[in-house]
């Protein structure tokens, strides 16, 4: 990989660590739907009327909006809004990754191996003790706030999935889809900010908007996301997935220690440990088949063998 691209992958595992933290700070004075409404609204005008169409039908540019846009960021927001530390955030929204993995096997009939159980199954410890990480801490997270933010990564799961879809029968370039998808997001924050905020508190918070809210909004829709997918597409489409996934595993180092310094956030000794079981699990399912051979063939479920 060149140098010029190395510090492309750099800058954007950058942005998309400090994301949670930007969301934290934008979510201040500010209703959580209707944040993720603006977010998603800049996504798409004005770069709509200059991005052509994906020819992608309707059923599956919704779905995968609806999943890996709206769902994710609804419940990510949520969770965020009642307490769920920016940084610990950031390492639970990797989840996505197993949960892409059980996916793939049930709906696409892919394959599981043997290293990828033993992910998920560290993953699955790890979430257990962080939701039993509950006391007298002042770093203590509630269930809700674990619990939302477990559910936003399995959104997101799902619109991989849709995305795998899309991809083999009908290939569109990236910065498209993202751009004309965001389209159903905006409309869902919309409709469900109108019904659960009201229009009084809407245009009040848009009336008192403050310049943290319009700063988190600027970097939430160009940075993370134009930006930062946009990227990710030119990276993939110029190297093998094994040299650019792998880089995503910094996003949650990233995140933590952003919000350690910018939010003075800790992790109390339980959240530590289940935090530590995860990032294991990440590295795990990234990476044993290339150092046991013998993973690389290792089938504990075939999905595609026919019952």
């Amino acid at each position: 990989m060149l140098l010029r691209d190395k510090l492309l992958a750099l800058c954007i595992v950058l942005i998309w660590g400090v994301n949670f933290v930007v969301i934290k700070v934008g979510l201040e004075g500010m209703p959580s739907l209707l944040l993720a409404f603006l977010r998603f609204f800049f996504v798409a005008f004005p770069a709509i009327f200059f991005v052509k169409r994906p020819p992608v039908p309707f059923k599956w540019l919704f779905i995968y909006g609806i999943t890996i846009s709206f769902g994710q960021f609804a419940l990510l927001f949520w969770a965020l809004k009642i307490g769920l530390p920016a940084g610990l955030a950031s390492l639970i929204a990797q989840v996505q990754a197993f949960v892409t993995i059980m996916l793939g096997a049930l709906l696409l009939k892919e394959k599981i191996k043997l290293h990828n159980i033993v992910a998920i199954i560290l993953a699955a410890v790890g979430i257990f003790i962080l939701a039993i990480a509950q006391g007298s801490s002042a770093q203590s997270v509630s269930l809700l706030a674990l619990a939302l933010g477990v559910a936003g990564a399995s959104c997101w799961a799902m619109g991989n999935i849709a995305n795998k879809v899309i991809m083999h029968n009908h290939p569109a370039p990236t910065m498209s889809l993202i751009v004309w998808s965001a389209l159903v997001p905006t409309g869902a924050f919309a409709l469900t900010s109108l019904l659960f905020d009201g229009s009084t508190v809407m245009i009040e918070a848009l009336e008192h908007i403050a310049w943290h809210n319009i700063f988190s909004i600027a970097y939430l829709s160009f940075l993370a996301t134009i930006v930062g997918y946009g990227g990710w597409s030119f990276l993939l489409s110029r190297y093998a997935t094994s040299q650019v996934a792998p880089l995503s595993l910094l996003v949650p180092v990233f995140g933590l220690l952003s919000a350690f310094i910018l939010l003075g956030e800790k992790m109390n000794f339980h959240q530590l440990i289940g935090g530590v079981i995860i990032a294991i699990a990440l590295v795990i399912n990234m990476f044993a088949p290339r150092f046991i051979p013998s993973l690389r063939h290792a089938q504990v479920i075939c999905s595609n063998q026919e019952n």
